[in-house]
């Protein structure tokens, strides 16, 4: 956890930088500060734990995560808290920890007012979080006599975490070198576009984490009339909501590995469907016509409907939540195909958050199996994934992480309706901060923001996006009596 603070220092550091340059003297120095609190936080920890145990168990790798993450969210609320740029508490929790979670939800009613050194920080709790705050650890800890396995098992997204080497710290080393190369590439994308490069260096940042936080009130709505800016943020969510591990075997030219496996192809498949039915209710059914969405179109008369449609479609499915148009104001059965979408998530192995694309797989296939079972009962019939066949546990941990889910949300959703919130606000409120989607419905719509809830709800929401980004199972097993017995 010293190592996680340090990390976080070291990026307030570099977002002092870009307030000098960008903002006045103050900004710089309320970042600064809050960087050296953090790096001296992160010392004392390392200091009075220097006579660590040399190897991390499964149940130590639980506890690191989640109290990780707590540290790194209440230390990121540092640069907003000592700026004034956020000086509530609360708020400024709330904001860091949509951060680091990808979520990006904001309580932020003029995001443009607020100083861009402090804009960069927001959108840097994006980009550490995106892959993982303890992915990036582990290629360090080594050096301090600490194996790290366990630490991506219980934080990589998803329900496994493929290995490209056979030590760990060279897998996290080259899935981060990819997510940065591909954040560089949409940087420099986006300015050729025409966004200046302080907005497209964010941008990028929040794309390739699934993340969502913009510099813009609008959000990406603001560059509707430059409809390239808008195709190259869809091309890259899309490699951001699917496993890194493909784009490796990409790079390396085994594009039959791609797509031989059965999630992408079932991602890719989702994208499209989706898509067409959206774009198609957009033409039909919307109650503004497809010339109102943006002006002027540029393929002819169908480029908005299939670009706005394509956009929402896959920043939800990949829990990015960028916004290029109000997809409440379509129809209502739009409304009810991005709800459906909130609870499916981008690939394994990806930054979106959500259920995954792979366990819905897992889930139906084991259902259509079960129809099988109930004739043959005595037929060994296995759920197979890419030709393998998947072990009972992992079938088992599957249905129990999809059943846990809708608890969770159903709960989260009693939380928040229990505070006074309309229906449709604490259903889609629930499912957003769930699965780290950002906007939602009634009073948390794409046109407005999370600052409409109260205190409690906040927190109930900050609560919501960490056991979400966590995949459940992290979290919530600390609060059970027997993981602290002894052993």
């Amino acid at each position: 956890m010293g190592v996680l603070l340090l990390f976080n220092g070291g990026f307030m550091l570099i977002s002092a930088l870009v307030g000098y340059f960008y903002d006045d003297v103050s900004v710089a120095l309320g970042i600064i500060s809050s960087g050296l609190i953090t790096l001296f936080l992160g010392m004392l920890f390392m200091f009075f734990t220097r006579d660590h145990k040399k190897e991390i168990q499964k149940r130590e790798g639980y506890i690191v995560v989640t109290f990780g993450w707590i540290f790194m969210s209440l230390s990121g609320c540092l640069p907003y808290l000592i700026t004034g740029a956020i000086p509530s508490f609360t708020n400024a929790f709330f904001e860091t920890m949509s951060g680091y979670t990808t979520t990006g939800a904001s309580i932020l009613n003029d995001i443009e007012a607020i100083p861009n050194g402090i804009l960069f920080w927001r959108s840097t709790t994006h980009w550490i979080g995106g892959m993982g705050i303890i992915v990036l650890a582990i290629a360090i800890l080594p050096l301090l006599g600490i194996g790290g396995m366990q630490l991506f098992a219980a934080e990589a997204p998803g329900p496994n975490a493929d290995k490209l080497h056979p030590r760990i710290t060279d897998t996290a080393k080259r899935l981060w070198l990819i997510y940065f190369g591909y954040t560089v590439a949409e940087t420099i994308l986006l300015q050729i576009a025409g966004m200046s490069f302080f907005d497209a260096i964010n941008h990028a940042m929040s794309t390739l984490s699934t993340g969502g936080f913009s510099t813009k009130n609008a959000s990406v709505a603001y560059w509707n009339d430059s409809p390239e800016i808008q195709w190259i943020i869809i091309v890259f969510m899309f490699l951001a909501g699917t496993n890194f591990v493909l784009s490796y075997f990409a790079f390396k030219g085994k594009l039959r590995s791609v797509w031989k496996d059965e999630e992408f192809k079932l991602y890719t498949a989702f994208t499209v469907g989706f898509t067409i039915l959206v774009v198609l209710i957009i033409i039909l059914r919307a109650d503004v016509s497809v010339s109102s969405i943006d002006h002027p179109m540029v393929w002819g008369e169908y480029e908005s409907a299939i670009r706005h449609g394509l956009f929402q479609v896959i920043s939800v499915i990949t829990t990015t939540g960028f916004v290029s148009a109000d997809f409440t104001m379509w129809a209502p059965f739009a409304t009810v195909i991005f709800f459906g979408l909130m609870f499916l998530g981008g690939s394994a192995g990806s930054t979106s958050g959500g259920i995954k694309v792979v366990r819905h797989l897992m889930i139906v296939r084991n259902g259509v199996l079960e129809f099988k079972r109930t004739l043959h009962p005595n037929a060994v019939l296995p759920v197979r994934h890419n030709g393998k066949a998947v072990s009972k546990e992992i079938v088992f941990n599957i249905l129990g992480f999809f059943i846990l889910y809708l608890l969770a949300w159903i709960i989260g959703a009693c939380g928040l309706a229990a505070l006074g919130l309309d229906f449709a606000t604490a259903l889609g409120g629930s499912a957003s901060s769930l699965g780290n989607v950002g906007p939602a419905f009634g009073i948390l719509s794409p046109v407005n923001n999370f600052d409409a809830l109260p205190m409690v709800g906040k927190w109930w929401c900050a609560f919501l996006m960490m056991i979400g980004r966590l995949e459940l199972f992290t979290v919530l097993i600390l609060l059970t009596p027997f993981f602290w017995r002894n052993r």
